[in-house]
């Protein structure tokens, strides 16, 4: 199944509706074998990706913030710093960051805590990494890593807020749309936490 089989593209980002909501459409991706192929070619020099063990928060709230405000991240600005401490250093919590000539450009994580699945939580670049061809390589890097532990599948989600091509990239790494919802949250940048995390 391709997502242009029975799921819409998602070329246009949704505007607020009067009451100040967003109209949410989230697609669900599984993966349930190991990439077989070779792994991608580095696109470029001076790459480098270091799992950070034990991120402190104020660089992980960089990291996140810088990524994810394009697209509308919200859950975890929510988050006060000692839930979300508590998620960081869960030894089956992995943050790895991408740098491009020790400049970040990017971070993934995996959550790892269920035996049955691997979830692909968080993914993307920095804005001025962008283009690069870094996205694809990065993620094809990311996958094989988080098959490593031996899963029985890989799950990811995208939704209309994202990048529009992210659904696409997802699918040309291998994973497959098996579930679509539909929900309303309220605009987070109306909302005070939006640039100033709980205590």
């Amino acid at each position: 199944m391709t997502v242009s089989d029975s799921y819409p593209h998602f070329a246009t980002r949704p505007k607020p509706h009067a009451d100040g909501t967003l109209s949410v459409t989230i697609t669900h991706l599984e993966m349930k074998r190991a990439p077989s192929g070779r792994a991608l070619e580095s696109p470029g020099s001076g790459l480098a990706i270091l799992r950070i063990k034990r991120p402190t928060t104020p660089f992980y709230r960089f990291l996140y913030n810088q990524v994810g405000a394009r697209w509308l991240w919200y859950e975890r600005r929510a988050m006060s710093d000692k839930t979300l401490n508590e998620i960081l250093s869960h030894e089956k919590n992995h943050v790895y960051v991408l740098y491009h000539e020790g400049d970040p450009a990017g971070f993934v994580e995996l959550n790892h805590r269920d035996q049955n699945e691997t979830e692909l939580a968080y993914f993307g670049l920095l804005p001025a990494h962008i283009g690069k061809r870094l996205g694809p390589w990065f993620l094809d890097w990311a996958v094989r890593t988080a098959w490593h532990t031996r899963p029985k599948r890989l799950i990811v989600n995208t939704c209309n807020l994202d990048h529009p091509k992210a659904i696409i990239v997802y699918q040309r790494a291998g994973f497959r749309p098996y579930q679509q919802e539909e929900k309303t949250i309220s605009d987070p940048r109306q909302s005070s936490l939006w640039n100033t995390p709980p205590e």
